[in-house]
């Protein structure tokens, strides 16, 4: 009969805990990708909406440089051609 050869009881435990650590990190490294994922997401659909209503404040005012604070504008001068 041969003899099973064993680590100790709490050298097991201590891998099984670093394992089960090891499990829950890479969970959360995968929520946390999707959430990325998902912020990413809506970073793109608010910058597509910033730039839809630059454009809809050009078509209404020209090209403008706004300040944010107060809301007072000064008209974008266009290179005069010689």
């Amino acid at each position: 009969m041969e003899v099973v050869k064993q680590i100790t009881a709490e050298q097991l435990e201590k891998i099984v805990n670093q394992q089960k650590d090891l499990q829950a990190l890479l969970s959360n490294i995968g929520i946390l990708e999707s959430q990325k994922h998902s912020f990413l997401h809506q970073l793109g659909e608010l910058n597509k909406a910033i730039e839809d209503f630059k454009g809809e404040l050009e078509v209404q005012y020209g090209a403008i440089n706004i300040n944010i604070e107060d809301g007072s504008y000064t008209e974008i001068e266009k290179p005069t051609e010689e």
